[in-house]
């Protein structure tokens, strides 16, 4: 039980969660690119990404594991999101802390999303069961390469009024 739910429906719900910030990071993101605020949306994003760290810290684990530091990293990238979003209209350095903490956040949840795919859905498992296969490696440098092409986009480009 976690928080009065069983793990299962926990899990679900810590999914569903994730699946939302991730839907509204693209959409971030994309407004990044055409250089406009989407004020609410990037509240859902922030907000959501926020909630997914936290609940995952709420699973049953033992000792440091690589999700409780992604987690951690993740939290401190939002941080420094939310406060250079409140200041990334005054000043160059806050728009570019901005648009590389808030896409690094969004890489760092779709990250995991890919891991853990690869464990649970059986036709990526056969492909990589223990996630150094080739197939593994290629969708996570894909995203890196994605990722990185469009948070140089974005900074170039997001310049809101």
């Amino acid at each position: 039980m976690v928080l009065g739910m069983s793990l299962r429906t926990f899990t679900y719900l810590h999914v569903y969660i994730s699946l939302i910030a991730i839907g509204a990071g693209f959409i971030v993101v994309y407004g990044m690119l055409a250089a406009k605020r989407v004020s609410l949306v990037t509240a859902v994003f922030l907000f959501m990404t926020a909630l997914t760290s936290l609940t995952g810290f709420l699973f049953p684990f033992k000792g440091v594991t690589p999700a409780v530091v992604l987690g951690l990293l993740s939290l401190i990238v939002l941080v420094i999101a939310i406060i250079a979003r409140r200041h990334s209209q005054t000043s160059g350095v806050w728009r570019g802390t901005y648009v590389i903490s808030s896409i690094l956040a969004l890489y760092f949840n779709f990250f995991v999303l890919i891991v853990q795919s690869f464990q649970k859905i059986p036709s990526l498992h056969a492909l990589a069961p223990t996630q150094t296969e080739l197939p593994f490696k290629l969708a996570q440098l894909v995203t890196l390469i994605v990722v990185l092409a469009l948070t140089t986009m974005a900074f170039r480009k997001y310049r809101p009024e």
